[in-house]
């Protein structure tokens, strides 16, 4: 008889061994070879990067609540940390926008202590992903999920800026978001005409320094220019005053208060300094480290996709888990708060003309000697022009324009997602959104391959126009499958098969579109052959592919079922069941018995 048993086909074989999750980016450079011109290059970039770093990592560490020198110790130490054990040429490491909705609850309920805690357990947790080797599952997030909750991180973001940005006088700013608007709203008679003005002048100088200036950094000359012209005006007119930096934050160095930030490198201490390390301190800060290490590696490894697509380059995403996991872990033993890739900083790290992760290094020492030699300039920083400055970060992180052509144009159930996404981030929080958003899209993407897997039974009809169907022997059935045959489609699959005409003695099982299959596929396709023997009928397997015959294979069908054959392609199959019916009449008259047989 011309088929073959047990006809399945050998596993897949096992990947290459790939390079451990450690300095991945760094070794591959060194490997390629480093020259000088490839130093100078990636100083020069450095330089660049680290002036636009500046004003931003301060502008972050007070929008999340801290003193602005935290956020410049974590450009320097993450920055560096990272940048040597990470995956990514081109990723610039430091704080950002996103985390300022999960930071700034975290400072309100624990202080300083509990946000550098925090970001030490994160680091741990980024470690565990990467040496677990989960980079890739980032992949799996929905495009809705990620621009639903950085559109309402680009909201939350906006909104506390308008404190500084209007100059209002809010006693307490509650935690909660509906909280924040209303205690704004609440005094909004108190709107300082200079801070306005502050504010309105800085995010004018940002955009039309984007354009005409190419070699200054727009965040420099905004925040710069605007930085002397309050201090100009304050000079010749005694009534005009804004809020500077030196106001809000004052720091002792050597029994010596200082105005703004110390003159002074990040310096070793315990994250925890200040309150005692227990248990119950530790897991109430759990699930913030949950959602710092989270968003760290979402957006991270997105920074790291784009990168890659503006130079060609790809990173490893679990050596680059694992290197911001080190930076967030030793960033906090100096002063470091999270820290995560910096999209606009990356890109404008690839636009200068990195060539290798010693540019984000660069960037570091950069700020380094900011700190060591501008510091007292620093102290006359309007606070309005840094929250000028996060408003246009804001603006541009929302990517509206984007987003109102994924409402137009994405199907409602995309655009559902998007939604409850954006309003949990803004509600709640940007953990509840993601976990939300992602069970959500995985339940709507199961119903939509549920509908598009699909089954079809072709009988014997001569005057069929379907060629596939006239080619059916009499006696015999042909089930098709196509799709995926997983539990969301399984038992509708093979709903037909318990249905099947008497007088089909054989029947030809088509799987060769069907790519996967799990355990309740194979459970409800068991089932069905069960049935199928029970009512005397052989039933052919034709054409299944690798990765259902390996699950064919590992559950032994074939030697555990003696009606079932294997075909490698359908017309064998069919030859094999028009054999069947000819050859086997004694068993063809028993089947018809069986089937007439009342039960």
């Amino acid at each position: 008889m011309p088929h073959r048993r047990g006809s399945v086909g050998p596993l897949a074989q096992p990947s290459p061994p790939r390079d451990a999750p450690f300095a991945v980016a760094l070794r591959r450079t060194l490997a390629a070879g480093y020259d000088a011109a490839a130093f100078r290059a990636d100083l020069l970039a450095g330089l660049v990067v680290g002036i636009v770093a500046l004003p931003l990592s301060m502008a972050l560490a007070i929008a999340v609540g801290v003193p602005p020198e935290h956020g410049l110790y974590t450009a320097i130490v993450a920055g560096v940390v990272v940048a040597l054990a990470g995956g990514s040429k081109f990723q610039v490491t430091g704080p950002t926008a996103a985390f300022v909705v999960i930071l700034a609850p975290i400072v309100d309920r624990h202080g300083l202590p509990g946000l550098l805690t925090a970001g030490l357990m994160a680091g741990l947790l980024l470690i565990a992903m990467g040496a677990l080797r989960f980079g890739r599952l980032i992949e799996f997030i929905p495009h809705p999920v990620t621009s639903g909750f950085t559109a309402g991180i680009a909201t939350v973001i906006a909104t506390l800026q308008l404190k500084d940005a209007l100059g209002l006088a809010v006693d307490h700013m509650p935690s909660e978001f509906p909280g924040k608007v209303l205690a704004l709203w609440g005094a909004r008679g108190t709107v300082t005409p200079a801070e306005v003005a502050t504010t309105a002048a800085t995010v004018a100088l940002l955009l039309a320094s984007r354009r005409a200036v190419r070699i200054v950094p727009a965040p420099l000359v905004a925040v710069g220019g605007v930085t002397v012209l309050a201090a100009a005006l304050a000079h010749v007119a005694p009534g005009f005053h804004v809020a500077t930096i030196g106001d809000r934050f004052q720091s002792s160095v050597g029994g010596r208060v200082v105005a703004g930030i110390p003159p002074l490198p990040p310096l070793p201490r315990l994250p925890w300094s200040g309150h005692a390390l227990s248990p119950e301190f530790l897991r109430a800060l759990l699930p913030s480290a949950f959602a710092i290490a989270m968003l760290g590696a979402i957006e991270s490894l997105l920074s790291a996709v784009i990168a890659d697509g503006m130079t060609g380059k790809r990173h490893d995403p679990d050596a680059e888990l694992v290197g911001l996991g080190l930076g967030n872990v030793i960033a906090p033993f100096f002063g470091g708060i999270a820290a995560t890739g910096a999209l606009a900083r990356t890109a404008t790290n690839v636009r200068a003309g990195a060539r290798s992760p010693i540019a984000a290094v660069a960037h570091a020492v950069v700020v380094l000697a900011a700190i060591l030699v501008l510091a007292p300039l620093v102290a006359y920083v309007p606070m309005a022009a840094l929250a000028g400055l996060l408003l246009v970060v804001a603006w541009n992180m929302a990517e509206l324009r984007h987003v109102g052509h994924v409402l137009r144009v994405a199907p409602k159930s995309d655009v559902a997602v998007l939604v409850t996404c954006y309003v949990l981030t803004v509600a709640t929080d940007m953990v509840v959104a993601v976990s939300v958003g992602i069970v959500l899209a995985a339940l709507l993407f199961m119903n939509r391959m549920a509908e598009l897997t699909h089954s079809r039974v072709l009988l014997e009809t001569p005057e069929a126009g379907d060629d596939l169907a006239r080619a059916v022997p009499p006696g015999v059935a042909l089930y098709e499958i196509a799709g995926a045959l997983f539990f969301g489609a399984a038992q509708s699959a093979m709903a037909n098969l318990r249905t099947l005409e008497k007088h089909v003695q054989v029947v030809v099982l088509a799987l060769g579109q069907v790519g996967v299959i799990d355990a309740t596929g194979l459970v409800a396709l068991e089932s069905a052959l069960a049935l199928l023997e029970r009512a005397h009928k052989f039933v052919i397997i034709a054409g299944p592919l690798p990765e259902p015959r390996a699950v064919f294979a590992r559950a032994q069908l074939e030697a555990n079922l003696e009606h079932v054959l294997f075909a490698e392609t359908l017309p064998q199959a069919l030859e094999i069941a028009r054999d069947l019916v000819v050859l086997n009449p004694g068993w063809r008259a028993a089947s018809r018995s069986a089937a007439s047989t009342p039960r």
